[in-house]
């Protein structure tokens, strides 16, 4: 069956201007949905009707997959065949008929602030690659930026005199204080390990791998898991929890909620407000827990 996946990735790439990280799920996504069609005999992609789509996601549904993740299947073989049907290779959509799975609306996980100091002392500041982790989860968690934005980094982007990071993400600019030891362990690290690990001089990353390139999502994926297991913390840590921690512990010590907003670089303050649920769920566990009359 041809599939017309080229044609579709070169569609992301030029006509929709998706980021890296929708434009692979997107692949991804598709590249099992075509299997899936070919396992089950389909011919053509034009013979694909909505039953064959409700029959994918009843599929994914029975194989353990969250309803997050099938909305965001879902997301992306609409888009596959809204590019179909904009070139003319099927004559109807046939995703006008297929059923709408809910998202589970889940709260982040966070750490507590013992399970922070317990994440950053597991990195063995006197190994270079030890020192380097060390600075990033200083500067993760000092900053709340993304992972994507962590990686992104380049050496120009931290001023040390008055102590702060030029964070350039995909809604603009924007500048993050950073407290005494990040500033500490960044500096440190670009001193001790980062100067010697760079080979080309035109490399600007701020982090990078032991081969001195710039270090990856995937890699710091990797990283923050051995850690995670090596300091015996049960709680799913993703690269993203040290950004929700950040944002919880702000709002817990009395931060504003547009003050966060505008460091976190949420365009919408609705997506900020997710912490002050945490952190009423917090506050409602410990008096159930603890107030007499509350037992």
């Amino acid at each position: 069956m041809k599939d017309y996946q080229i044609e579709f990735e070169r569609y992301l790439t030029d006509s929709k201007g998706v980021s890296k990280n929708t434009f692979e799920s997107y692949m991804r996504d598709i590249g099992q949905f075509v299997h899936y069609l070919d396992v089950c005999g389909y011919d053509s992609i034009q013979s694909v009707d909505s039953d064959a789509v409700n029959g994918y996601i009843d599929y994914c549904q029975k194989s353990g997959r969250s309803n997050s993740t099938i909305t965001r299947i879902t997301a992306s073989v609409r888009c596959y065949f809204q590019f179909l049907a904009k070139e003319g290779i099927v004559s109807a959509n046939p995703m006008s008929g297929v059923k709408a799975v809910k998202a589970e609306k889940k709260l982040p996980e966070i750490l507590s602030g013992k399970e922070i100091d317990l994440l950053l002392a597991q990195p063995d500041v006197t190994e270079a690659k030890g020192c380097r982790d060390k600075a990033m989860f200083e500067l993760l968690y000092a900053t709340g930026i993304r992972v994507s934005e962590l990686i992104g980094l380049n050496i120009e982007d931290i001023n040390f005199e008055i102590g702060v990071i030029r964070c350039s993400g995909s809604k603009g600019e924007r500048i993050i204080p950073l407290y005494a030891n990040a500033l500490k362990s960044v500096e440190h690290y670009i001193k001790t390990v980062r100067y010697y690990s760079v080979i080309d001089a035109d490399e600007h990353a701020l982090f990078v791998n032991m081969n001195g390139q710039r270090l990856t999502r995937q890699g710091f994926w990797k990283i923050i898991k051995q850690y995670t297991k090596q300091a015996g913390i049960k709680k799913d840590i993703t690269p993203h929890t040290l950004r929700h921690s950040f944002a919880a512990h702000l709002l817990e010590n009395g931060a504003q909620l547009k003050d966060i907003q505008q460091m976190l670089g949420h365009s919408d303050i609705s997506s900020t407000q997710i912490y002050t649920q945490i952190m009423k769920n917090k506050f409602s566990s410990v008096y159930n827990k603890y107030h007499p009359k509350a037992q």
